[in-house]
């Protein structure tokens, strides 16, 4: 299982960014994927999940109506578009497989003026 995270960066408070993880190892449309955080300091927490053919989301309540999380079966891809993004959203994010434990090396988003 090999999970590449990208899209990361420094954006202002009330600005967006969109992730990307490219998934590979596994049959990709077979599984649910979620998207988690880590702040410094902090443990790491649940942010988003997506079902095997993306037809049910779930969201932590922190980023409920900011964040829209999609798939691409074709491309073996799952996203995270974030809006509104918040100075308390800056953290290290990384895509999962709940079913494995194989971690990808996160992206970098920090949101600050």
């Amino acid at each position: 299982v090999q999970l590449v995270e990208s899209g990361g960066g420094l954006v202002r408070p009330g600005g967006s960014l969109r992730l990307s993880c490219a998934a590979s190892g596994f049959t990709f449309s077979s599984y649910a994927m979620s998207w988690y955080r880590q702040a410094p300091g902090s443990e790491r927490e649940l942010v988003a999940s997506i079902s095997s053919g993306g037809d049910y989301t779930n969201y932590a309540d922190s980023v409920k109506g900011r964040f829209t999380i999609s798939r691409d079966n074709a491309k073996n891809t799952v996203y995270l578009q974030m809006n509104s993004l918040k100075p308390e959203d800056t953290a290290v994010y990384y895509c999962k497989a709940p079913q494995f434990d194989s971690w990808g090396q996160g992206t970098q988003v920090t949101v600050s003026s």
